[in-house]
C-alpha cells in the first residue's frame, strides 16, 4: 500500500532537498514533472523570512527548474495569513530586512505608525541594538508578539549565522515573553496555510525535507504525511535513531517518484 496514495500538495524544503548549493540534486526535475504530470502541487517552502521570493525563484530557474514566483511560499507568507485571519487592524511593528519589510507594506500593512498593535520578528540580518530596544519595548508593552520561524542559525557558505531564534532568546532574556505565535516549520501554521492556498485539505500534503526537527518534525505536529531525504543534513543512522519518525525515507527525490 502507498502511503502516500492519497497527498495532493508537496511542500518541498529547498537546500539539501532540491539542491545542494548551486547543483540541483538527483531526480528534482522529474519530480517536479511527475507532480504536474499527475495533476498534483508542489510549493517550495522556506523559514528564511530574510529574504525575497524573488531570490529562489531566479536560483531555481537558473538551475532550470522553470517555477513560477507562485511556487514558493516562505514563513512570511504565512506570517501575513495569520494576520489577516485572526486580526483586523494594519498597524504593526517589523523587526525585519528590506525585503521582508516591501512584502508586508505590499500586503498592506503600516511599519513606522506611532502606535502599533503588534510586533511581528523576521529573520533580521540587519538588526541593530536600536531595533532591539523598540523590539524589547514593544513587547514588553503587551502587545501581540508573533515571530516568522524558531530557527536558531541559518546555514551559509562558510558555515553559520545566527536566525531568528536567537533574537528570540535575546527578547526573552529582557522581557520574560516569548513569541504568541511562531509560524514557520515545525510549526503547524506555515502547513495550514500552504493547505489553505493551495485550496486542499491537511491530510492531503506532504512535507519533504532533510531535516528532521523542522521538516519532518512538521508532520507530527499537524497530522500531515512526511518524506525523508537523506541527500542533505540527515544521515541514515541519525534517521534510525530519532524518535521523529517521516513517513517514508528516501535517498532523494528521484527515489520519492515511485510514490506518485
Amino acid at each position: 500500500m502507498n502511503p502516500l496514495a492519497h497527498v495532493q500538495l508537496y511542500l518541498l524544503d529547498m537546500d539539501g532537498t532540491f539542491y545542494l548549493d548551486d547543483v540541483l540534486l538527483p531526480g528534482a526535475l522529474d519530480f517536479l514533472e511527475k507532480v504536474r504530470q499527475t495533476n498534483r502541487q508542489f510549493l517550495f517552502v522556506t523559514n528564511n523570512s530574510s529574504k525575497n521570493i524573488n531570490t529562489y525563484w531566479e536560483k531555481l530557474n537558473r538551475l532550470g527548474a522553470a517555477v513560477e514566483k507562485e511556487d514558493f511560499f516562505g514563513s512570511a507568507d504565512a506570517t501575513v495569513m495569520y494576520l489577516k485571519k485572526y486580526y483586523d487592524f494594519k498597524d504593526i511593528l517589523l523587526i525585519g530586512t528590506k525585503d521582508l519589510e516591501q512584502q508586508f507594506e505590499k500586503a498592506g500593512y503600516c511599519l513606522n505608525c506611532q502606535n502599533p498593535k503588534a510586533v511581528v520578528l523576521g529573520f533580521d540580518t540587519t538588526i541593530d541594538y536600536h531595533k532591539l530596544t523598540i523590539l524589547c519595548d514593544a513587547v514588553r508593552a503587551g502587545l501581540p508578539y508573533i515571530a516568522t520561524h524558531p530557527d536558531l542559525n541559518c546555514p551559509v557558505k562558510d558555515g553559520f549565522i545566527p536566525d531568528i531564534g536567537a533574537v528570540i532568546a535575546f527578547v526573552k532574556a529582557a522581557t520574560g515573553r516569548e513569541p504568541d505565535v511562531i509560524a514557520g516549520k515545525p510549526n503547524p501554521w506555515i502547513a495550514l496555510a500552504a493547505a489553505q492556498k493551495a485550496n486542499c485539505s491537511i491530510e492531503q500534503v506532504c512535507m519533504v525535507g532533510d531535516r528532521l526537527y523542522t521538516d519532518i518534525a512538521l508532520g507530527q505536529n499537524c497530522n500531515l504525511k512526511t518524506a525523508l531525504v537523506l541527500c542533505g543534513e540527515t544521515t541514515p543512522e541519525q534517521a534510525k535513531a530519532s524518535n521523529i519518525k517521516a513517513t517514508v525515507t528516501v535517498q532523494n527525490l528521484k527515489e520519492l517518484i515511485k510514490y506518485l
